[in-house]
């Protein structure tokens, strides 16, 4: 199978129109199960696994777009070209961004468990950083806490081991870049664009999206509505199989507006009852920007600064910047605007060297110059550019030889102490 594709199944009458679901991130294409016998009444139902998933090879996608492009390849190799989508938390990003980047090939949306923006991104990098240092057990052994409710996992042992398989099983390294993936995702003030009909589904007890994101989504595009599935928690698909399925079935046969055309198919079925939902919230103001001090207005900084900002985001986190910018001012805007040009706009952007390489000269030269705080900032950077703990401890190790005992010494203190913090799994 090519890497440019994935590994899909296909259910329901050839000459029915298609639907397309997505699984969850840490799940396969079996988390639709229960979905199938019915909604192959009505459609044909291709369901795909993300890479590194299930039976999937292993070529990992840092990024929801690449995603979405792998999916359209692998329709268009199977003749599609218009579709319905329903997806699940990274599957609902997906069909988020198929809906922004190909209007014309989305004929109606459902998003589950879904969100404009997952968390944080310093959140899902420091998932990666977990995960490389100590697989994905830790990860699969919390899944059942954040995936259903305590009352159905109770009742329901075997489906609870069998979603920490699925977790287990999944590919380190394409859950790390599905990760990243999601660290960058954020279509919140996309939202408007996305022009066709869409259902969005959340469980009432769902703490991983919860209903204030669904919330956000149903404000946000513009022919939204909302269905709150009572008692539930985030794989609403497996705890709530029959509501779910009736909420696609009473949505998609509803929603469909397609046009025939070429390859296109025509709709289906008498209009059935719409689904009873929620009114959409009125529209939020987006948070005011963070005052940050600094003397350039931000449309005067040009490419650099852009770039630069980016990348200092993503090496130090989000929470680290935040602070420097909430405590930037008259006096120290300038310097922190050119450390973001100079350092991470125009030296880190380099392409001579990737981030991790960069990573382990600059903890050399750290080490070298005694520079202990600015270690611990960027012990923490390496472990996020990809560098394990044993590989910066060789780092330390040949530090000793070339700057030094008493400065190896004062490093394997403070690295030791911050990998420790940033690699413990969450209770």
């Amino acid at each position: 199978m090519s890497e440019k594709t994935l590994q899909h199944r296909i259910d329901g009458p050839d000459d029915a129109p298609v639907l397309v679901l997505g699984a969850s991130l840490g799940t396969t294409w079996h988390m639709w199960d229960r979905q199938i016998p019915e909604l192959t009444r009505h459609w044909r139902v291709i369901r795909f696994d993300l890479p590194g998933h299930g039976g999937s090879p292993a070529h990992p996608a840092s990024s929801i777009a690449e995603l979405a492009d792998r999916l359209v390849t692998t329709l268009d190799g199977l003749g599609v070209e218009r579709f319905g989508y329903a997806g699940c938390n990274i599957g609902g990003a997906i069909g988020t961004q198929l809906a922004l980047t190909r209007p014309h090939r989305v004929t109606s949306l459902a998003l589950v468990s879904s969100s404009p923006r997952y968390g944080t991104a310093d959140a899902w990098r420091q998932r990666g950083v977990v995960i490389r240092t100590n697989g994905l057990d830790p990860i699969a052994r919390t899944a059942p806490e954040h995936w259903f409710t305590g009352g159905f996992a109770g009742a329901q042992p075997a489906i609870v081991e069998w979603a920490v398989q699925m977790v287990r099983t999944t590919d380190p390294g394409c859950y790390i870049a599905a990760c990243e993936a999601l660290a960058s995702y954020d279509v919140r003030s996309s939202l408007g664009r996305v022009g066709v009909p869409t259902l969005v589904v959340v469980g009432s007890e769902d703490q991983v999206t919860p209903t204030t994101d669904a919330r956000t989504l149903v404000a946000g595009i513009p022919d939204a509505s909302l269905a709150l599935v009572p008692g539930t928690s985030h794989l609403v698909p497996v705890e709530q199989p029959a509501a779910v399925t009736e909420l696609l079935i009473r949505h998609f046969t509803t929603a469909w507006h397609d046009k025939p055309g070429p390859g296109g198919p025509a709709a289906i079925g008498a209009a059935a009852p719409k689904p009873q939902i929620a009114p959409p919230p009125p529209p939020q103001s987006a948070p005011a920007a963070i005052e940050s001090g600094l003397t350039q207005p931000e449309a005067a900084r040009g490419g650099t600064y852009d770039q630069g900002i980016k990348i200092r985001r993503e090496v130090l986190g989000d929470a680290h910047v935040d602070r420097v910018e909430a405590t930037a001012d008259e006096f120290t805007g300038d310097f922190h605007d050119f450390i973001t040009r100079y350092a991470w706009g125009e030296t880190w952007s380099r392409p001579g060297l990737d981030r991790r390489t960069r990573s382990i000269v600059t903890l050399t030269a750290l080490v070298a110059r005694g520079h202990l705080e600015e270690l611990v900032l960027h012990t923490r950077a390496a472990l996020r550019n990809g560098l394990t703990p044993t590989e910066i401890k060789e780092v330390l190790l040949h530090t000793a030889v070339y700057c030094g005992v008493p400065a190896a010494n004062s490093a394997f203190a403070v690295a030791q102490r911050v990998i420790r913090e940033e690699t413990t799994p969450e209770a």
